[in-house]
This record gives C-alpha cells, structure tokens and sequence, in this order.
C-alpha cells in the first residue's frame, strides 16, 4: 500500500510541474488556422495603418511638399513579406500576409471606383 501512496505523490508532483509549464486554453499557436489569420489581418493593418502613419510622420518632420516626394517610398513596406517568403520557417505566414495586403488593396480600390461611378451618375 506504500508503493501505491508513493507513485500517487510523485504522479501529482509531475502533473503540477507540467500545469505550471502549460500555456492558457486561449492560446491556440499550435491550431493550424494561427498563422494563416494571424497573416492575414497583420497585412490588412500593416495596409491600412502604415502609409498614414508614414505620411503624418513625414509630413510633421519634413513639411507637406517633401512629404508628397518621399510617399512613394512606402512601397517598400512590400519589402518586408517577399523577404519573409525565402526562410521556410515564415513563407506559411508571409503567404497569407501578401493575400491580406493584395484582398485589402483590391476592396479599397473597388469600392472607391463604386463611389466614384456612383457619384458621377448621380451628378449627370
């Protein structure tokens, strides 16, 4: 009976060390949608948030007509995802940030060509 209180005490003392070491339930890394939305939405900001931030920065060091010059260099933020398709370890993640960055590109541009079509029918 000894033998049994034993392997007891020492079964609970190596489940407490592996629940002190586990992650929370919410923590879903290991779920194999993770890094696909994770991509996805880190392009949709980086889309969205990163050129204005750009420009409110440029425009508040350099003025507004050196701000209008150096615009285009927030092409460079493609940079980052194509760098991040050559080591295996990110491509899944870089994939799917390139998807959330060109679908993001493509509903703006389409529903402002909407807007557009629909204003200049309705002013004519």
């Amino acid at each position: 009976m000894s033998e049994g209180i034993g392997d007891r005490t020492l079964a609970d003392e190596t489940d407490g060390a592996a629940a002190g070491s586990r992650r929370p339930d919410w923590f879903h890394r290991g779920h194999p949608v993770f890094f696909p939305l994770a991509g996805f939405f880190t392009g949709m900001a980086s889309i969205i948030v990163v050129p204005g931030l750009y420009a409110a920065v440029i425009k508040s060091i350099a003025g507004y007509e050196r701000a209008e010059e150096l615009f285009p260099f927030v092409l460079l933020l493609l940079v980052v995802p194509i760098a991040m398709l050559v080591p295996p370890r990110t491509r899944r993640f870089a994939r799917y940030m390139l998807l959330g960055m060109v679908s993001t590109i493509i509903v703006v541009g389409g529903v402002a060509a909407a807007v557009l079509w629909f204003l200049l029918k309705k002013d004519a």
